[in-house]
């Protein structure tokens, strides 16, 4: 059996960019063929994409982890790596994006409307590409960048022009199937439908939808029931009904009591999504009252009863039906084009979207230093944060053409301003480093041996040939306990 899934929470992670390689050009009697280290590939993105064939969140519900494709390493001899490709989903019209916070980041209405949900790494810079006058033969590259990983909500909110409000079985699901060529399920019990069904309905050469919102019940905008759950499917709608049920056998029940009721918990609701782009306050949607079961003689004696008190209290269109002998249906749908009509009038026309484009001041420094209240700094900003991620610190080079990037931003300067002392900690991203102000970070670098800068020569990492040497007096020192050295 089908099921609908209207809300659901994916995990998505983008792909990684590729790193770039670093390579000498090899060919015979060409000693010197300079770096041909090649770029890695981006990694792919996440599109959310509208799609009208699908009409339910239930993939994402068994599948809630989606991961693109990386970008692949670039290779010598100038040979980038491949992108990795965009991984596209496929969502129902009317699909809402919040992230982690609970903040709207789309709202996906339109055939073919996309969205980025999370953005591939950028690949890394192969040695070919650092090559400069400073650096003519880079014994580096750059790692390729992380993809965007974040959890979104996805929330279904139905697109109809129509919405049926009502207590269960008061006839909504056989209203949108006799009105409708949809075949919902239907039962002489409460809360037979429990998923919002859609019904296309022509009048004349006209045609709109109509969907049946279910269980709605007193307290159900509190979360009782499965009200909060189907409430956010009356947001879209143009134009609400009342279907009250005449025949009810309930005590207390009475159709004026009955649209009270649903009244206040329409008043009572709050869309969950701020900045929605719905169409304003439930309380101000035009409203129409359906007087349904008809075809009971008592039913029929209360909808003549009450059809004047209704109109005369509410000032809406009031209209007597009955789904069984179709009594009045035809002048419902007419009628309810004719309101679909004249609200769609009076909205405003959409205006096509367009690429919004944010020029950076030119005196944007693009990152801040702070310090952390323990002697420290901390460095935040999205390209410091960015390049460390493509360093590869167990490479010299790299780490030192990291030092340039920063001076040259300006990081250098601005710890001097804020009284950074020699050998305070300074974190940027997940890194911490013994701040060194006279590394003469920018200034043109002193070749030497591929992956080396003379400037970290005076760090404190053990070498491989001191590891080396360590090694063999140890050894020696197990095979002659008694010699001194």
């Amino acid at each position: 059996m089908a099921r609908f899934v209207d809300r659901v929470v994916i995990h998505a992670r983008a792909g990684s960019g590729g790193r770039g390689c670093a390579s000498v050009h090899r060919e015979k009697f060409k000693p010197l063929g300079g770096p041909d280290g090649g770029n890695g590939g981006s990694g792919g993105s996440i599109v959310l994409v509208v799609d009208p064939q699908v009409h339910t969140l239930l993939d994402f519900h068994f599948h809630p982890h989606v991961d693109a494709p990386s970008g692949k390493q670039g290779m010598g001899n100038n040979k980038e790596g491949a992108n990795g490709g965009d991984l596209e989903l496929r969502v129902p019209d009317g699909t809402v994006v919040l992230d982690e916070q609970g903040r709207l980041l789309a709202d996906l209405t339109g055939e073919g409307t996309r969205f980025e949900a999370a953005a591939g790494g950028r690949g890394g810079l192969g040695n070919a590409a650092l090559s400069s006058r400073a650096r003519k033969a880079p014994g580096f590259a750059l790692l390729g960048e992380k993809g965007q990983a974040r959890d979104l909500t996805l929330e279904l909110k139905t697109v109809a022009d129509v919405g049926l409000v009502g207590f269960p079985s008061a006839g909504k699901s056989s209203l949108v199937s006799v009105i409708s060529a949809a075949k919902p399920k239907i039962a002489d019990y409460p809360f037979t439908t429990l998923v919002p069904n859609l019904g296309v309905v022509s009048a004349g050469e006209n045609t709109f939808t109509v969907a049946d919102v279910p269980g709605l019940i007193p307290g159900a905008s509190e979360g009782r029931g499965l009200g909060l759950d189907f409430l956010r499917h009356v947001e879209r709608c143009a134009v609400l009904v009342h279907v009250v049920d005449c025949a009810t056998m309930d005590p207390g029940r009475d159709p004026i009591s009955d649209i009270d009721a649903l009244e206040a918990e329409l008043a009572a609701y709050t869309p969950t999504l701020q900045g929605d782009s719905s169409l304003g306050d439930l309380t101000e949607r035009p409203r129409a009252v359906v007087l349904n079961k008809i075809d009971v003689p008592d039913a029929r004696e209360l909808a003549d009863f009450v059809r004047a008190e209704v109109a005369e209290r509410y000032g809406w269109p009031v209209f007597e039906i009955s789904t069984v002998s179709r009594d009045g249906l035809r002048p419902l749908t007419f009628a309810l084009w004719d309101m679909v009509a004249a609200y769609r009038k009076t909205q405003p026309v959409a205006a096509p979207k367009r690429p919004v484009i944010r020029p950076i001041p030119v005196d944007e420094s693009g990152f801040t230093v702070s310090p952390d209240g323990m002697g420290g700094f901390v460095v935040r900003g999205t390209r410091p944060e960015r390049w460390i991620g493509q360093t590869d610190f167990t490479n010299d080079e790299a780490v030192g053409y990291l030092g340039d990037r920063l001076a040259r931003l300006g990081v250098e300067d601005q710890l001097l301003k804020l009284g950074a002392q020699p050998g305070c900690a300074v974190t940027i991203a997940d890194m911490t480093f013994d701040w060194e102000p006279q590394t003469p970070a920018g200034v043109d670098v002193t070749m030497s041996g591929r992956g080396t800068d003379l400037r970290l020569e005076q760090d404190d990492r053990v070498r491989a040939d001191e590891r080396k040497i360590a090694r063999k007096q140890r050894r020696e020192s197990r095979e002659h306990p008694d010699s001194t050295s």
